[in-house]
């Protein structure tokens, strides 16, 4: 299959518009004359609650498109949403050093998507998509959730968009944003596997915040940074304080923990995760400050 970019090659946007159309302005544009979708990502969209990045090495999640409201399953949501159906391919672009350009990443390919809650332009929070895209040609150990057909009727089906419905919307909130794209993101950053085990059960596994959901800012709720993905019996303990981990890695044991024999628990206190990211630093200085003494 032809590639028309060049990876990690700059260009000037307003050029590949000349060439093969599509919106100028927005994130999500959409060639009518050509069947492409170029998506452009950039430190800009942060302010209107869009946060796009590199799960892990070959799925990138990209926040969808609309400023003020729930965004809808509309325009660019939609072409890059049924994209495979149309026969469409997408181009992932990143911010460029210069202004008015861009740099080419790679193509990409949907893999699935869900929601999560962030503010609109207006500061007000909605009901936000966010779709989670992996390198075209790659093939990825790990399974995907469910298929992006189901979770679009069952969205369009929970959101009514000419007549909200309050209860349904906050059932939609409680079901699908607590446990959603944030925990989607959470499971790529690990690559669906226990940070302490390897243990790679999906549905048995947990997207732990590393600050507590109720003492977490808004931005710290949605950063993959404060998640770690553990085994039930770790995140338990992680939880409630009677384990943290060294910036190293390795295991730390409360003192209650140690009076008990936590052996029975699984833990032999050699443990020792050993994918850490800079980000992930700051949080957990901050959980080993709770250690139960």
């Amino acid at each position: 299959m032809d590639q028309p970019f060049e990876v990690h090659k700059i260009y000037k946007r307003s050029l590949i518009h000349d060439q093969y159309g599509g919106n100028r302005q927005g994130g999500i544009a959409a060639s009518a004359r050509f069947p492409y979708i170029f998506i452009f990502s950039g430190k800009s969209g942060h302010q209107h609650g869009y946060k796009d990045q590199w799960e892990n090495r070959d799925v990138f999640s990209y926040t969808g498109e609309g400023q003020q409201s729930d965004m809808q399953f509309i325009k660019g949501n939609l072409a890059l949403r049924d994209h495979m159906k149309g026969g469409k391919r997408i181009f992932l672009f990143t911010e460029a050093p210069l202004r008015s350009h861009v740099m080419f990443e790679t193509e990409v390919e949907l893999r699935e998507f869900d929601f999560f809650i962030a503010p609109d332009r207006d500061g007000t929070d909605r009901t936000a998509i966010k779709f989670f895209f992996q390198r075209v040609g790659k093939q990825l150990e790990y399974p995907k959730d469910l298929s992006a057909a189901s979770y679009a009727a069952e969205y369009d089906a929970a959101l009514d968009w000419n007549k909200p419905n309050e209860t349904e919307r906050k059932g939609l909130v409680t079901s699908r944003v607590g446990q959603g794209a944030y925990r989607k993101s959470i499971l790529y950053r690990w690559e669906f596997r226990c940070a302490v085990t390897g243990y790679n059960k999906k549905d048995i596994l947990i997207a732990s915040h590393i600050v507590p959901w109720n003492e977490a800012s808004n931005d710290q709720r949605l950063d993959v940074n404060n998640g770690i993905l553990l085994s039930p019996n770790y995140d338990a303990l992680f939880d409630r304080h009677l384990i943290s981990f060294e910036d190293s890695g390795k295991i730390i044991l409360s003192e209650p923990l140690l009076r008990t024999n936590y052996e029975e628990l699984g833990i032999t206190g050699s443990e020792r995760v050993k994918a850490f990211s800079k980000g992930n630093l700051d949080y957990l200085c901050l959980h080993r400050h709770k250690l139960q003494v």
